[in-house]
C-alpha cells in the first residue's frame, strides 16, 4: 500500500465536515478558515495531484483523533492542527485563488458570523506573502 492510499484512507470529506461541525467553534475561526481554504483547494480540478496529496495529509491530521497535542486541551489543543494546516497552506499557497478564498470566508461567516472575518487578516497576509503578492 503506497503513501497516497494510506492518506486517502485517513481522510474523507464526511469526516472533515463532521470534525468541523463538532469542533469548529472550539478550534476557532483561524483553524477552520485554513482548513476550509485547503478543503476548497482540494476540490479545485485545476490543482495538481501532488498539491492534493499535501492537502490530504494536513486535513487527515486535522480530523485524526490522535494528535501531538490533544484537541481536548483548552487553548493549546488546536495549535498543532493550525501549525500543520499552515505548513500545508504555505506549500500550496500559489493554488489558493480568490474563488477559494471567497468560498472559505462565506462558509466561515455562515458558522461564526461576519465578525469572525476580522480575525483572518493575519492568515491572509501570510497567504499573500507565500504567493509573492504582498
Amino acid at each position: 500500500m503506497d503513501a497516497d492510499t494510506k492518506l486517502n484512507e485517513k481522510y474523507s470529506e464526511e469526516s472533515f465536515w463532521k470534525k468541523i461541525k463538532k469542533f469548529g467553534k472550539k478550534a476557532g475561526s483561524k483553524v477552520v478558515y485554513v482548513a476550509l481554504l485547503l478543503f476548497y483547494c482540494l476540490k479545485d480540478e485545476k490543482v495538481p495531484a501532488w498539491t492534493k496529496t499535501v492537502i490530504i495529509g494536513a486535513l487527515a491530521y486535522f480530523i485524526s483523533p490522535i494528535d501531538a497535542v490533544p484537541d481536548i486541551m483548552p487553548v493549546a489543543g488546536y495549535t498543532d492542527d493550525l501549525g500543520s494546516l499552515l505548513a500545508a497552506l504555505g506549500v500550496v499557497a500559489v493554488y489558493i485563488n480568490d474563488d477559494i478564498r471567497d468560498k472559505a470566508k462565506s462558509k466561515l461567516s455562515d458558522w461564526f458570523g461576519s465578525e469572525s472575518l476580522i480575525d483572518l487578516k493575519e492568515i491572509d497576509k501570510k497567504l499573500a506573502k507565500d504567493q509573492g503578492t504582498e
